[in-house]
């Protein structure tokens, strides 16, 4: 969400907590400034909230607490009770409240063009990615060699980033395509099923990769144990897990904290989704600690075979290397909260991570010296078929 819409979202909770007020207290005793009663009833007067008060008294409040768009200010705002009702703010709102100066930053047109930017950036990322993941997804698909337990986790791993990549363009469509919305207030079910498809699309995305981990560290370590009957424990860690943890968050939001579109990370239930993503990293960071251990041990070792080294190599120098490469800057920004440093936040997890799915097609498929031999075999054989054919026909002309 945009940084001003705290702003919108201050009010509005205060405008509710006021409104709270005045039902409950027309519901109970008569307060003053009801019928029998002279004085002034609790007002909102779209800044502050006003408690009643008897004919002749007054009341003072401060300026809205709101950091970044108020500078602190000692000034009382005054309103008095008259036989007429609420006198008007003294001094006015205009004249207590001083604004923030307004820098570079905060320039609007600036923004605009900052966010426009960002958005031309990933649309080509994700756009680039999800070119790349179709092709590596077809290519692991058309040949027969190819399937195999460790290529059909790789097909997983491609379709969750696909997801991510549909995801932000579903996003963009349903939250940004109406300049006339008040993206602050917006509170549809189009947007919320946006935002809860966007956020299991990223913990899948993050699963995924934590099963990539969890199969080259099962590779390692039992070497004669066929593969294949973990394929469905994958399949339950990579789609499951956030399944269930996505149906959690919406429940949760749904009961206790259903406002706007669901997209404000200052939420407390923000926890539910973040925590499980800080988990798997976590656990592949540990794995890339375990990987790197015993890829060394087992080169090291004098039993191993020259052709196995190679083997376990090309099997652990995609996944070591996307390890570090997809957590590292996560867990950097979680250690800090979400209005810290939120243009190097939005430059990585948009610009950069918009790349992620082509880097991945890249290492797992295209360079991939499994996947060239065989793209290499297929297509000399389709050569050589084609050079026959062409013989046959003249064949068949000359002895015509």
């Amino acid at each position: 969400t945009h940084p001003d819409c705290s702003v919108v979202l201050y009010f509005q909770e205060q405008e509710a907590e006021c409104l709270e007020i005045i039902r409950s207290e027309r519901q109970t005793s008569a307060p003053p400034g009801s019928p029998g009663q002279p004085g002034c009833l609790t007002e909102w007067d779209g800044v502050s909230c006003w408690s009643a008060l008897p004919v002749g008294q007054s009341r003072v409040v401060t300026c809205p607490d709101i950091l970044h768009i108020f500078k602190k200010s000692n000034v009382l705002i005054q309103r008095n009770c008259t036989e007429l009702g609420w006198s008007f703010p003294s001094p006015p709102y205009y004249n207590a409240c001083e604004l923030e100066a307004i820098g570079i930053n905060n320039d609007t047109e600036a923004k605009a063009s900052y966010f426009v930017t960002m958005k031309v950036l990933y649309t080509c990322g994700y756009s680039t990615s999800l070119a790349a993941l179709f092709l590596a997804i077809g290519i692991f698909s058309c040949f027969r060699k190819l399937h195999c337990t460790r290529n059909s986790i790789h097909i997983h791993f491609f379709t969750s980033f696909i997801l991510r990549g549909a995801a932000v363009f579903i996003k963009d469509a349903v939250l940004f395509s109406d300049e006339s919305v008040d993206h602050c207030t917006m509170s549809t079910v189009n947007c919320k099923a946006a935002i809860a498809f966007f956020q299991y699309s990223i913990l899948a995305n993050f699963y995924w990769l934590l099963v990539e981990g969890m199969y080259l560290q099962t590779l390692l370590l039992l070497t004669f144990t066929s593969d294949k009957r973990y394929i469905w424990w994958y399949i339950l860690i990579g789609w499951g897990v956030p399944m269930l943890t996505v149906c959690v968050w919406v429940v949760t939001r749904l009961q206790y904290d259903n406002h706007g579109c669901w997209d404000d990370y200052t939420s407390l239930y923000w926890w539910v989704i973040k925590a499980p993503i800080l988990l798997a990293i976590f656990g592949n960071f540990l794995i890339f600690l375990n990987v790197t251990r015993m890829l060394a041990q087992k080169i090291r070792s004098p039993d191993i075979s020259k052709n196995y080294k190679q083997q376990y190599m090309r099997l652990t120098k995609s996944t070591l290397l996307l390890i570090p490469l997809f957590g590292v800057h996560y867990v950097v920004f979680a250690l800090f909260p979400e209005h810290i440093g939120v243009d190097a936040r939005l430059y990585f997890e948009l610009v950069l991570g918009s790349y992620q799915g082509f880097l991945v097609a890249l290492l797992y498929c295209f360079l991939n010296g499994e996947v060239q031999a065989e793209i290499k075999r297929n297509w000399g054989k389709w050569q050589s078929s084609m050079e026959s054919n062409v013989f046959n026909l003249a064949t068949q002309d000359f002895t015509a």
